[in-house]
């Protein structure tokens, strides 16, 4: 297949929870392309705007309400019929917003809880976040014994490679193990472990990416790579005192989730968050 070659037309959207944890999907409305496809409401940036502001803008002229703050998720690039698109991806949390919901361009609304969605169908670039979306922001575990969290359907449970069986639908496993059979598991999802820069490219098919800290090295090349925008959930998995040092950065950066690791040993001096950032 041929590259397309049209100019990349920036996007953001934004993923809005409510209380009960339950997502916002809004229908196009008539005259737009896609009219009636079910999405996560955006827009485009304008060439003035940062793309949190676009994304405040288009909230407040789609439906009515305020964000306060958002925080990046996933980037996409798909190429529509009309156009190609890079897309930004924020989540919005239940007390970063305000306002009462409003169909000020004549469209549906409607709550979703991840990983039972019910309305269709969906905008293609949109579709693919839904599994994305029932992976839980909490997660608790060891990579050798499998990861639990919960989501709004119930428990959620991934098990290593080696140990699963086929009534796991969330399989866990070494990008070096990866490479040597050669193919993703079939599973409902594959989580990908890796510890070094190099590996990224090489879990780019993975549905979940499980980033190993281990040292200096590793930190700062997360640091760049949530900077450019990750495609996947990203889990970072990584010792207390890291998490204490810069958990915070990385959630504000994209990662996903945190896990704590308490079979990572290691000694680090303190590195600030400029530093993590600072191009190689």
């Amino acid at each position: 297949m041929n590259p397309d070659k049209r100019p990349l037309l920036r996007v953001v959207a934004g993923v809005l929870l409510n209380h009960q944890g339950e997502y916002l999907l809004s229908s196009r409305p008539e005259g737009k392309p896609y009219a009636g496809y079910w999405e996560f409401a955006g827009g485009k940036v304008e060439p003035s705007e940062s793309e949190t502001d676009a994304l405040k803008r288009e909230f407040a002229e789609e439906l009515g309400i305020t964000i306060h703050r958002a925080t990046p998720w996933l980037t996409k690039i798909h190429a529509y019929e009309h156009a190609h698109v890079h897309l930004r991806f924020f989540r919005v949390a239940a007390e970063d917003w305000s306002g009462v919901l409003q169909a000020k361009e004549g469209q549906q609304w409607s709550w979703q809880k991840a990983g039972d969605f019910t309305v269709s169908p969906m905008l293609p670039a949109n579709g693919a976040l839904l599994k994305a979306l029932a992976v839980p922001t909490e997660l608790a575990g060891r990579l050798n014994t499998g990861l639990r969290g919960e989501n709004s359907m119930g428990e959620y449970r991934v098990v290593p490679f080696d140990m699963a069986e086929p009534q796991h639908a969330h399989v866990l496993i070494e990008e070096r193990e990866l490479r040597r059979i050669g193919k993703l598991p079939a599973a409902k999802s594959v989580w990908v472990v890796m510890d070094e820069a190099a590996q990224w490219p090489r879990v780019q098919d993975a549905d979940v990416v499980v980033w190993r800290m281990e040292n200096p090295a590793a930190a700062q090349a997360l640091a760049a790579v949530l900077a450019q925008g990750v495609s996947m959930p990203l889990v970072v998995y990584a010792a207390p005192d890291l998490l204490t040092q810069y958990g915070a950065a990385w959630r504000a950066a994209g990662a996903h989730a945190l896990v704590a690791a308490e079979d990572i040993a290691h000694v680090w001096r303190r590195l600030d968050w400029s530093q993590l950032c600072r191009k190689q």
